[in-house]
């Protein structure tokens, strides 16, 4: 098992290291550059290319990257151009919205897509399941985004039953227990809303699941054994059905991490992914490379997860 791990986080360094290449790359193809917009429309050519000299704009892109990735893996991203603050602190500051509401979508996630899962994999091809099979449908064909957008307007602006933009109440003291109760409730219609999406995948996996083990020679045994059906299921079925499901724990951040980008945007939350978009607009390089390649990472530490998850649950695929 544990050369397993080993294994797996070593395969994981180049990725980050290709992933960190990408990201650079990307963002310094991104038109303009940091001084885009930022500078004083009087100012003159020969400042202006001073000022790129001064912060080695002019340099070579193997230059620029080896300062850029030598410093982030300290923990220092530079200095934000639109903000005029450390990186690291304006993303310190966001990423706890944006974990909280990752982690208030994932309990979502999972208390929507397990009981429907069974019910449509129990009951396959009934009224229920069919039901389901077409909320699930709809979940696919539907973006994010447009899903949210229609929760704002109606249980926000419509039956006002919960806010409409923001992370907390205004006049709130932080470490208060009412602080916190006001962030859980900014928080719920928003996580809601990229449950009710990203669950659908769970939810046809586990159908999947159930169908196919229910036919398992060892379900037919402990039928033909007088088993009753209740114990069938809750003892063997819904055991062996739900341990994937947690294997895939990993990917459910990655998705959920996709998400929300869009989903803070519409509910105006504070986020990571709400900066994400305002510093692609602003074209805020030094945020924009620290945003792409955090996201990166916990994507490919996300798969990783899954990966050692999966081996314990199957031993089968340690040794392929």
């Amino acid at each position: 098992m544990w050369k397993f791990i080993i294994r797996r986080i070593i395969i994981a360094i180049p990725q980050l290291f290709f992933l960190s290449l990408l990201v650079f790359i990307l963002a310094s193809q991104m038109p303009g550059d940091p001084f885009t917009g930022m500078i004083d429309p009087s100012i003159t050519a020969e400042r202006l290319e001073e000022m790129r000299e001064i912060h080695g704009l002019n340099d070579p892109w193997y230059e620029q990257y080896g300062r850029w990735i030598s410093s982030a893996v300290t923990g220092d991203f530079g200095q934000s151009f639109r903000y005029k603050m450390p990186v690291t602190e304006l993303i310190g500051d966001r990423l706890l919205n944006t974990a909280g509401l990752g982690l208030l979508t994932l309990i979502f996630s999972y208390l929507i897509a397990i009981p429907l899962g069974i019910v449509s994999g129990r009951f396959n091809d009934t009224w229920a399941d069919r039901a389901i099979a077409g909320y699930t449908y709809v979940g696919f064909a539907v973006p994010s985004f447009i899903f949210g957008l229609i929760a704002l307007f109606i249980f926000g602006f419509r039956l006002d039953w919960f806010p409409v933009s923001g992370s907390v109440s205004p006049g709130l003291s932080a470490g208060t227990l009412e602080y916190y109760i006001s962030k859980i409730y900014h928080m719920t219609l928003p996580a809601l809303s990229l449950a009710l999406i990203t669950t659908v995948g769970t939810v046809q996996y586990l159908r999947s699941e159930i169908i196919d083990i229910k036919h398992k020679e060892f379900i037919l045994t402990a039928k033909a054994k007088g088993a009753s059906e209740n114990r069938i299921y809750n003892k063997h079925i819904f055991r062996n059905s739900l341990l994937p499901i947690a294997a895939f724990f990993g990917y459910e951040i990655t998705g959920i991490l996709g998400g929300s980008v869009f989903i803070e945007r519409v509910f105006s939350f504070p986020g990571i992914g709400d900066l994400l978009i305002s510093s692609i607009n602003n074209r805020d390089y030094s945020v924009v490379t620290a945003l792409l390649l955090l996201s990166g990472c916990l994507a490919v530490i996300g798969t990783m997860l899954s990966d050692i998850i999966l081996s314990m649950v199957d031993p089968r695929i340690r040794i392929k």
